[in-house]
This record gives C-alpha cells, sequence and structure tokens, in this order.
C-alpha cells in the first residue's frame, strides 16, 4: 500500500521531509495547526529535532512510523514538527521548560501544550511501551487525553503557571554591576579544576570540543605567559586529533566523543563544529609554530571544501551519524575487510599506525585512531596513498544522510575561518572560497529590505535571520574584509550591525534578543548569552561591536558593547566558565587593543616582506588592514593616506597613534620588534 503524504510534504527542511511519510498527520509551526486544535479543542503534541539527531531517528523508528501510535496522536492530539536548525527561537523557549521541569533536556524535545502555544509537560526520547521507571509514549499519550477530557482547566491553570513563571525568569532584567577584572584569572581557576589531564579536555565522558575554552586560554596565555594555559590547549587539540573523534580517512570532527579518550565518536559531524575547531587549530598553530596543527587544519579545510561545500552557494550543515539505521556503520573497519582491500605491506603499515585488531575498539570493528603513539609526526605519502585507497573504498558504502540546507550562521563561521586561513598560510585559495560564499550569502539572503534570512535550500530562502545569522555573518564579513582589503564586506559588517541594533537590541535593560521585533510573535522574547555548544550570539555580537569600533574609528559600537557586560555581570561573576568567549572578549576592554594600518602603492618584494611580518605572529588583539593607495582616494580610510611614499604603517594603541612610518627599513625594525 502506498503511503500518503502529510502537510510536512510541501517543507524544504531535511529534518522535516523525513517525516513527511509518517503516518501521523504532522503539521509545519503555523497558524493553520494552532487554528485546528483551537476548532477542535485538542492539545499539542510538538516534537523539536534536527536531521543528523540519532536518537530522533529512533523515536521515528519505533513510534512515529508506528500505526498504533500514529492513530492515538491523529485522534487526540494536533502534532507539530520542528527542525530545530530552521527555528532555534522555538527550540530555545521550550528547551528552557524541559529544563527547567526535569533538569536537563536534549533531543527529540518532546513537547505537550495548550492550542496557545503553553507547555505542561516536556521530555525528551520517549520509548513506545514503559521501560522500567521510563513511562512509554502510548501510556503518556492515553494518561493526557484522558486529563484532557477530565480536568482541561487544571491543565491550562498549570500551563500558565509555568510559562509565566519561566517567562519572568527569561525575560527579567538582572542588576547592572561591573564586572570584575581578574575574572579570566577566576575562569582558568574553573577549567583547572575541570581539565582532565590524561586526555585533554575538560570533564568526563561524554566530552565535547567546546573551542570557545580553548581560543580562550590562548589568549590567557598571550596575555599572562601562563604556560598552564598553553598546556590545557595542547594536551586537548592533540588528544581530540589522535582519537576516533577525528576521522583519519575523509577528514573533520564528529560531534562528541562518548568516553574521556575521545576513542568512540558520537559519529554525526557538525559543520559549526569544524569551523570552530578550524579557527582554534590555526590559532593554536600561529601561537606555537608547531606545523601539526597546522597540518590538521588543513585537513579539516579539505573535509569540509570537497564534502560539505556546494559551489558558489554556501556549506552544508550537517552528516548524520546513522548509515543503514546503524549508528557509525559507514565509518568502520572490520579485520578482515582491511586484509582484502590492502597489500600485505599496506595492511601491516595501516594496522600499526592506527592500532587496527582482530576484536576492534567498536563492536567487533574498528575506529581508526592513533592514541597509542606518544608523538605524531607529519604523514609522509605511504600513508596518503593507503588512505585514498581506503577513501575510494568507503566511498562505495550507503553514506549517512547530509543535511544540505544553507544556514547562515555556520556560513558565518566559515567565510571566517577561510578568509583567516587564506590570510595567514597565505594560500588564496581559501579566501577565493570565503568571498563565493559570502556573495551568495549577500545576493540570496538578504532580502529586498536589507533584512538578512537564515536558511537556503533548493531556491528557497527563508526566516528572518536570528542573531546567530547577524552575529556570526558579520564576523565572518570582518574576517573577508581584512583579508582581501575589499571595503564592500566593510560596509554590510556595518549595515547589519546597525540593522541588528535597531531590530534585536533591548535599549532599556542592554542584551541583544535572539529574534527580530519584527519576527514570529512567540510566548516570550528571549536572549542567550550563555557560551554553550558554540559561542552565543551576544558574545559574538560583542565581540564584532568592538572591532568594527576600532576598524571603522565608530566609537558609538563600543558604548554598546561596554554594557554588555554589566548587564550579566552577576552570572558571569557566579560562573565564569559558562561565558568563556564573552570573557576572551572582555581581554579588548581591560587590555591594550590596537591597531595597524598599512598604506602601499605596489605589491613588490618589499610589500611582501612586510605582510609576511604582520601575519607572522599571533595577535588576537591586533587588527590588521592591508590597503593599496589606489583604492582609499574615495575611501572611509582616506585620512591615512597622509605620504606619497611606497609606504604609509600607521599603529595606533588604545586610541593612541604614533607618527606613522613612511621607511621600509624603519617598518620593518618595528614589526621585527
Amino acid at each position: 500500500m502506498k503511503k500518503q503524504p502529510n502537510k510536512l510534504i510541501y517543507e524544504k527542511s531535511p529534518y522535516l521531509l523525513q517525516h513527511a511519510y509518517n503516518p501521523i498527520n504532522w503539521y509545519p509551526w503555523g497558524d493553520e495547526a494552532f487554528n485546528k486544535a483551537k476548532s477542535e479543542d485538542k492539545p499539542i503534541f510538538l516534537s523539536i529535532g534536527y536531521s543528523t539527531c540519532h536518537w530522533c531517528h529512533v523515536m521515528e523508528q519505533e513510534s512515529f512510523n508506528d500505526l498504533e501510535v500514529s492513530k492515538i496522536l491523529n485522534d487526540h492530539f494536533i502534532s507539530i514538527k520542528v527542525d530545530r536548525e530552521e527555528r532555534p527561537d522555538i527550540d530555545h523557549i521550550y528547551m528552557e521548560f524541559c529544563q527547567a521541569i526535569n533538569g536537563n533536556g536534549g533531543w527529540p524535545l518532546t513537547i505537550i501544550m495548550t492550542p496557545n502555544q503553553k507547555p505542561f509537560f516536556a521530555a525528551t526520547y520517549i520509548p513506545k511501551k514503559r521501560r522500567g521507571r521510563y513511562v512509554g509514549l502510548i501510556e503518556l499519550l492515553f494518561y493526557i487525553h484522558n486529563e484532557w477530557i477530565h480536568n482541561k482547566q487544571e491543565i491550562i491553570n498549570s500551563a500558565d503557571s509555568i510559562t509565566n513563571t519561566i517567562k519572568s525568569h527569561l525575560e527579567d532584567s538582572e542588576p547592572i554591576g561591573v564586572l570584575s577584572e581578574n575574572i579570566s584569572h577566576i575562569a582558568v581557576k574553573e577549567l583547572v579544576n575541570q581539565f582532565d589531564p590524561l586526555y585533554g579536555g575538560f570533564g568526563t565522558a561524554p566530552k565535547f570540543p567546546t573551542p570557545h575554552k580553548l581560543l580562550f586560554l590562548l589568549r590567557y596565555y598571550i596575555l599572562n605567559n601562563n604556560k598552564e594555559a598553553l598546556n590545557m590547549v595542547e594536551k586537548t587539540l592533540i588528544q581530540m586529533y589522535k582519537g576516533g573523534i577525528f576521522d583519519h580517512i575523509g577528514h573533520g570532527f564528529s560531534r562528541y566523543s562518548t568516553d574521556e579518550k575521545w576513542l568512540i565518536p558520537h559519529f554525526e559531524k557538525m559543520m559549526y563544529d569544524n569551523a570552530l575547531l578550524g579557527i582554534t587549530y590555526l590559532e593554536a598553530f600561529l601561537a606555537t609554530s608547531n606545523k601539526l596543527y597546522k597540518d590538521i587544519l588543513e585537513k579539516l579545510l579539505l573535509f569540509s571544501i570537497s564534502e560539505m561545500y556546494a559551489p558558489n552557494q554556501g556549506f552544508y550543515t550537517a552528516i548524520d551519524a546513522d548509515s543503514e539505521h546503524e549508528e557509525g556503520k559507514y565509518y568502520l573497519w572490520s579485520y578482515n575487510e582491511l586484509l582484502e582491500i590492502l597489500t600485505s605491506d599496506e595492511f601491516n603499515y595501516l594496522s600499526k599506525y592506527y592500532n587496527v585488531t582482530m576484536n576492534g575498539n567498536f563492536e567487533n570493528k574498528n575506529i581508526f585512531n592513533l592514541l597509542h603513539h606518544d608523538t605524531l609526526l607529519l604523514e609522509g605519502e605511504t600513508l596518503k596513498e593507503i588512505r585514498n585507497k581506503l577513501l575510494i573504498h568507503r566511498g562505495k558504502r550507503v553514506p549517512p544522510l547530509k543535511d544540505d540546507k544553507i544556514l547562515t550562521s555556520i556560513n558565518g563561521m566559515m567565510i571566517a575561518l577561510l578568509s583567516l586561513s587564506g590570510r595567514y598560510l597565505n594560500d588564496d585559495k581559501y579566501i577565493k572560497v570565503a568571498t563565493d560564499t559570502a556573495e551568495f550569502i549577500i545576493n540570496k539572503l538578504i532580502n529586498e529590505e536589507g533584512k538578512l534570512l537564515s536558511r537556503y535550500r533548493e531556491g528557497e530562502a527563508k526566516y528572518i535571520g536570528y542573531l546567530d545569522d547577524y552575529a556570526y555573518f558579520t564576523y565572518g564579513l570582518i574576517e573577508l574584509f581584512l583579508a582581501t582589503s575589499n571595503e564592500r564586506y566593510l560596509d554590510y559588517a556595518i549595515k547589519l550591525t546597525d540593522d541588528l541594533i535597531n531590530n534585536y537590541y533591548d535599549k532599556e535593560n542592554g542584551g541583544f534578543f535572539l529574534t527580530s521585533k519584527d519576527s514570529d510573535e512567540l510566548i516570550m522574547r528571549v536572549k542567550e548569552f550563555y557560551d554553550g555548544a558554540i559561542p552565543s550570539g551576544n558574545s559574538i555580537t560583542t565581540f564584532n561591536l568592538y572591532r568594527l569600533g576600532l576598524i571603522s574609528d565608530n566609537y558609538h559600537y563600543d558604548e554598546i558593547a561596554a554594557k554588555q557586560f554589566s548587564v550579566i555581570s552577576s552570572k558571569i561573576e557566579s560562573t565564569p566558565s559558562n561565558y568563556l568567549h564573552l570573557i576572551s572578549t572582555y581581554f579588548i576592554k581591560t587590555h591594550s587593543y590596537n591597531k595597524i594600518v598599512l598604506i602601499y602603492e605596489d605589491e613588490k618584494q618589499n610589500f611582501f616582506n612586510i605582510k609576511e611580518l604582520l601575519h607572522k605572529k599571533y595577535q588576537p588583539f591586533t587588527e590588521v588592514i592591508i590597503l593599496k593607495k589606489d583604492n582609499i582616494k574615495n575611501s572611509k580610510y582616506f585620512s591615512y593616506y597622509v605620504t606619497n611614499d611606497e609606504f604609509t604603517l600607521h599603529f595606533c594603541e588604545n586610541n593612541v597613534c604614533i607618527e606613522p612610518l613612511t621607511n621600509y627599513e624603519d617598518i620593518i625594525d618595528f614589526l621585527s620588534n
């Protein structure tokens, strides 16, 4: 019997389309579903997930494709599916509710709520039938249906009360305070207590990469010459690469490690992890000159561009952990399979290098890893040839699903990574991809009113941009301007920031809302400062504001940035390690922040010598702007054009500038020292 699609069939989200042939009468989030719930007087069953979520797949197979479950939902509920990556605003609100009620959260997120969107039940994955003390979905749905019939007003009153409590918690303004200048020292002590000296990383299993923790420690090391901070960074970066969380055949990092050694990954690959880890490995290379970090970065970029990039468009969102209904199947190798594929010499070489055994290290199969190596060397051609042979063989397997929607926020991260890599590795191919991606977003994801949009797929751009979209795309544009000297990208960064201030900024209490004042109206409008899996939109925006203030000489941005710290100073003081990117940005406020502007005449050898010095050192608190003399006569940087010499170098520290240098030897001497 041919399956009939539900209303999700008209959506573009790969996650929603995965559920388009479920026997459940799913609705996308929207008025049609809410009006039907009100007219039929039914509670709403809301399920939130994303396409590469393993337990979302499990719940679909167990329950959402089940006729018994679907009959209960279709008869007694209105069912709504939401892709959390398309609608982080919805996800954020109901995840706060789940965490407040249960003390934890995750995906799939299961919410049952009134037709007015007010929740009264929350859980994550729910099995179809009771398992021990865990209630089954069928039992739960019948219970809630019965309660709705007989005690509806009590449920509505409870939902109102819960919603008001959470709304009050999220919307109440924090007392304005002054953040302590020694907050970074307190944060480092927290990280030292969390650090695993044996395997690197913070906490115990499961272990997440959290790149912003490592970037904070790198900045702390530079400012304080604190070797312990650097050691935590290096131990973690090397152990992650040695473990199975890194794909040693196709490259790229998985979402997290299920064990403390970084050996067994949760196999899904997220582009936001890889983008931010790429920036971390780049900065580690610049800070230490260890070429291993450069090698890892280049592998990560190869994976990103070859596997996750749609040429002349942008970067996809993620790759699933599952293929053929098995987690990690695409990535695992049996001993006998490798014997068949490789020559005996190749097999012996590979098995020693990646610790391949007969019994394997995961369900009788092998996850390649380097954890048995005390030291790591750059790879030779032999290993590359073997890897290419295995990559071709792996390509014949059924691949995991790739979520091919293009999200503005993630592409902003990738533009930043590619621009930085192009600048500091002196490789124009990365800048070319960054430029093409930025132009695609400018052309396809900025609408006629100049509003940034959040998602593109199959010709459709949709959803008014969220704070993270504005924050990360602006971050990417700033880095692209510094890499290309094309002021067009700086102009867009300024324009988007002004739009953000006008439509997202809480002028009364400070902080930026997740959504625009023009976005869909939900039961509450929230702000997020917490630096979780990625730095928050508020954190990145604060970083952007300081940088734009210095780069464009518009210090109006500094005032807004400075207020960001006072708005949540009490929260930062109580748990500094939850706000580490924001504290990294606080270094700009409390330490020296510099600007170098180089005006040059022609791209001759002397210019390249100066440029190499400018990009040789790790200097996270210095903005380096390089401009060709012929291009600035009508630009905002015209005031820096003060001589007719071959070079003019301006150096400004905390808004105080020295006399411009125009002699080549003087410039070389200054930059060398």
